[in-house]
């Protein structure tokens, strides 16, 4: 029997194939082909459970004898197989019975199919284990070193935050360096994620960090509403890892070590002064990492992505995830509320009610209680502008901002020509805020006519006087108006007897005698 122990542990000690050959017997070929095969599977140490019988059935899987009459297994197939999404042991047992019934041989019952792929999959897969799913889970979280770049004005030290996702099942890194932790940059990392693995994975697994979970609750987290809706854009699920429970996300926790090591503590002394530029060298640390070969299993972290676990990803919906940003805050008296020191209206009825508020880039959404309530085009430039909306204002507010020359012009319109010109008097011959309180004088006296009676004063008004005021408009409406009521009493018709006293003078006790 071929001594692959004795072969493997001289040549791991810098013995020539030579000089193994000569004191194991074996022929050179022999040798070189052992070497060979055990470098190709990341053998790189012996140990003690590596006894000749393991190494032969691990470096030569092929010589193994097959049970006299059971049909075959491909057990590398199998393997493959129970990676892909859905697929149990149960069901690749039950195809594996139905091709040896069409072959006409007998198939291992399912415990013993079970127990042998076990076997396989420990002694040939020992080197990766099966611990996630291609495509199931990505794991986020920020390093906790930092690095930073430097002010070229002041020459000030500002830091950059690290970011790091892995992909646990073929340990497939993205890094990228921040200015800042908050939410913004928080989402951005995430799609830049995506775009890097070129898919999305079924399940996200962060920290409870403020940007991505509010609150941690055993029973169901409460996360954080822009971060909600990206996974639901990117159709997601977030699955926050326990509150001090490091081992619900390794890759992850092992990735930022790594990510530490590799390229933190190898740019520490790299001068950048802007962010794009520290995202480069990144880009190329992270590039050497993800393509430099596994030290205890065959391939790299991108080569297993790319032949194992790339399909297994979602695909990135073709439209993009517009970026939001939510905030809380407290209607004021004057029914505006406060958003980055600009200010925006919602209905009068919320006023000192607590509200949420949905950011874009260009739009702004007001939620009371998950409804929506009010939405407003972003304000940019100077500070302290206000947006408002008249339908948002009580009905006398409404009423004032309303009346301006513009209104009134246009109500006077509604009247007629001579009010028109009335009105016009009057703004040309006195400054705006004493016109439109005369105005307003004169919208109140109009609610007391008819449009044909006021037509009809102002017109008589226009003709007698040289000054026109509402005072003697004021005069003339009553004037007609009383006019009319006396007008419409009716006259009683005079008679022609003389009456006189008829009761006579005996009624008053004065009879003559």
């Amino acid at each position: 029997m071929i001594d692959y122990h004795k072969i493997l542990a001289l040549s791991f000690d810098g013995i020539s194939q030579r000089t193994i050959s000569a004191s194991t017997g074996h022929s050179r070929n022999t040798i070189s082909d052992i070497i060979q095969r055990a470098k190709k599977l990341g053998i790189t140490l012996l140990n003690d459970t590596m006894t000749n019988i393991w190494l032969e059935e691990y470096l030569y899987p092929e010589k193994q004898p097959i049970e006299k009459g059971y049909y075959p297994v491909d057990w590398e197939k199998v393997h493959k197989e129970l990676q892909k999404k859905h697929v149990t042991l149960k069901l690749l047992h039950h195809e594996y019975a139905l091709a040896a019934k069409e072959a006409e041989k007998i198939p291992y019952a399912y415990r013993t199919f079970a127990e042998k792929y076990g076997h396989y999959a420990r002694k040939f897969k020992l080197t990766m284990p099966l611990r996630r799913k291609p495509g199931e889970i990505m794991e986020v979280d920020w390093a906790g070193a930092t690095l930073s770049i430097r002010d070229r004005a002041t020459g000030e030290e500002i830091p950059a935050y690290v970011f790091v996702a892995a992909l646990p099942y073929s340990q497939m890194m993205y890094v990228e360096a921040f200015l800042d932790m908050k939410s913004t940059n928080w989402l951005t990392a995430h799609i830049h994620a995506f775009d890097y693995f070129g898919g999305v994975t079924e399940t996200l697994v962060p920290d409870n960090l403020k940007t991505g979970v509010i609150k941690a609750k055993r029973e169901e987290s409460i996360l954080n509403e822009a971060y909600r809706e990206l996974a639901d854009h990117y159709r997601t699920v977030i699955v926050p890892s326990r509150v001090q429970k490091p081992k619900d996300k390794p890759s992850a926790e092992g990735s930022v070590g790594h990510a530490s090591r590799q390229i933190i503590a190898a740019l520490r002394n790299t001068q950048c002064f802007h962010i794009n530029e520290l995202n480069q060298y990144i880009s190329e640390k992270l590039e050497e990492i993800n393509t430099t070969d596994f030290q205890k299993r065959p391939g790299t972290r991108r080569s297993v992505f790319e032949e194992e676990e790339k399909s297994a990803l979602q695909q990135i919906p073709q439209i993009r995830f517009k970026m939001t940003e939510w905030k809380t805050a407290k209607v004021q008296l004057n029914y505006h509320i406060q958003v980055e020191r600009m200010y925006y209206s919602v209905p009068y009825e919320y006023a000192r009610e607590s509200v949420d508020i949905r950011l874009t880039t260009d739009l702004l959404e007001v939620y009371f209680k998950e409804v929506r309530i009010a939405s407003h085009k972003r304000l940019k430039g100077e500070i302290g502008q206000y947006s408002t909306n008249i339908d948002h204002m009580p009905d006398h507010h409404r009423s004032y901002v309303e009346h301006n020359p513009e209104n009134v012009t246009k109500w006077a319109a509604t009247i007629g020509s001579f009010t028109e010109k009335y009105v016009a008097y009057i703004l040309e011959n006195h400054v705006e805020k004493k016109a439109l309180q005369i105005l307003s004088t004169l919208q109140n006296m109009a609610k007391k006519y008819t449009p044909e009676e006021l037509e009809q004063a102002i017109a008589t008004l226009l003709e007698i006087s040289s000054n026109p005021s509402n005072t003697v408009l004021k005069s003339l409406l009553e004037r007609r108006k009383q006019a009319s009521k006396t007008k419409s009493v009716p006259v009683s018709k005079a008679s022609n007897e003389n009456h006189g006293f008829t009761r006579g003078a005996a009624y008053f006790g004065r009879e003559k005698k």
